[in-house]
C-alpha cells in the first residue's frame, strides 16, 4: 500500500525501524530529511565509530556505498542496508583495486594510507584507513622518514604533504564535487561578504584552500561554525553539511560555495541525494539492497580500518 504523505511516510519508516530492531545512520552530506530521521548523523569517522558500537540486528547507511561497506566490514553479523545501491562514489571509482595494487607494486617498501572513501578491495591492500577528519593525525604518527603511499585524493595528500613537509606518493584520483569549487566565485562572495570565513574541505583544489580561513572535515567544520563569533560563513564543501550547521547555529547564515559549472549557488553530490525517505521505508520494509562483502576482503580491510579507529 503506497503511503500518501510526508507525515505517514515518516510514521512507516518509524514504525519498520522498530519492527527490524534497525538503526539508520546518515552522512552530513544526505538530504535535510534524511538527517532528521536518522539516529545517528555524521561524517565518515564518526559513522564508523559508531557503527563499530551498535547491538541493532539492521543498520541502514544513508550515505554512498563504500560507507556502507565499512560498515559491513566492521559488522559482518549485521544486515546492512542501503536506500540505493546506485548511489556510489566519484572519488572511489577514481581507484579501482587492480590500477592500485599494481600502484603499490611500482612502489615497494611504502605504507599504504588509503582514504576511506574506497572501495573494500582497496581497504584491503591498504595497511592503514583515514578519513579527512584524522589522515593528518595518522601520517603524523608515523615516522618522518616513512615512505607513504597515499590515495585515492590527490588534493587531500597535497593538503598534507603541503602542512608536514611530506613527501607522500599520491594517487590522482578526486572527488567531483570538491574539485568543481571556483575561487573566482568564491572570491566575489567575499566581497559582499568581507567578514565572511571562508570554510574549506581539504579534498578541495589547492587555490580553494589558499583562501581558506579553516580547513578542515565536515565536523571540524561544523565545530568552527558553532563556536565562531561570526555570523556568516562561506562553506566549500558538499552543501547537505549546511542543514546541520543551520540547526545548530538558528542565528546565523551559511552562504555555498558555488561550483564553477553551476548556474545555482550550491554544489552538491547527485549520489548522496539519492537517499531518499521513500527509499528509506522501502529498504526497511523490504530489507533490501543488503552491502554484501566477500569474507576474504572483510578479514583483510578490517586491520587497516581498525588501525585508524585506534588511532582517532
Amino acid at each position: 500500500m503506497e503511503v500518501d504523505n510526508r507525515t505517514d511516510l515518516i510514521a512507516e519508516i518509524k514504525r519498520l525501524k522498530k519492527e527490524r530492531d534497525a538503526v539508520i545512520l546518515a552522512h552530513y552530506y544526505a538530504k535535510g530529511e534524511i538527517q532528521d530521521i536518522a539516529d545517528f548523523i555524521g561524517d565518515s569517522l564518526a559513522l564508523a565509530q559508531i557503527a563499530e558500537k551498535l547491538s541493532e540486528k539492521v543498520i541502514v547507511m544513508c550515505g554512498v556505498h563504500f560507507m556502507g561497506e565499512t560498515v559491513k566490514i566492521l559488522c559482518p553479523d549485521k544486515v546492512v542496508l542501503v536506500p540505493d545501491l546506485a548511489a556510489g562514489c566519484s572519488l572511489a571509482d577514481s581507484c579501482p583495486a587492480a590500477d592500485f595494487e599494481a600502484f603499490i607494486s611500482e612502489h615497494p617498501g611504502h605504507t599504504v594510507i588509503s582514504y576511506v572513501n574506497t572501495s573494500a578491495a582497496v581497504k584491503a591492500l591498504t595497511d592503514i584507513v583515514v578519513t579527512s577528519g584524522n589522515a593528518m593525525k595518522v601520517v603524523e604518527s608515523l615516522p618522518k622518514d616513512e615512505k607513504i603511499i597515499f590515495g585515492p585524493d590527490r588534493n587531500l595528500g597535497n593538503y598534507i604533504n603541503s602542512v608536514t613537509g611530506r613527501q607522500m606518493v599520491l594517487w590522482d584520483g578526486a572527488c567531483h564535487v570538491h574539485e568543481k569549487f571556483s575561487l573566482e566565485k568564491i572570491l566575489e562572495l567575499k566581497k559582499t561578504h568581507p567578514d565572511a570565513p571562508v570554510l574549506v574541505h581539504p579534498e578541495c583544489r589547492p587555490q580553494v584552500r589558499m583562501v581558506a580561513d579553516v580547513v578542515g572535515s565536515t565536523a571540524v567544520l561544523l565545530k568552527y561554525a558553532t563556536e565562531s563569533d561570526a555570523t556568516e560563513f562561506i562553506v566549500a564543501t558538499e552543501s547537505g553539511i549546511l542543514h546541520e550547521m543551520q540547526k545548530k547555529c538558528p542565528g546565523k547564515t551559511f552562504i555555498p560555495a558555488p561550483a564553477s559549472d553551476s548556474t545555482c549557488a550550491c554544489n552538491e553530490c547527485s549520489y548522496m541525494k539519492l537517499n531518499t525517505l521513500e527509499k528509506l521505508r522501502d529498504c526497511l520494509r523490504d530489507l533490501t539492497p543488503q552491502i554484501r562483502v566477500d569474507e576474504a576482503i572483510i578479514d583483510r580491510a578490517r586491520l587497516p580500518i581498525e588501525r585508524m579507529l585506534s588511532l582517532s
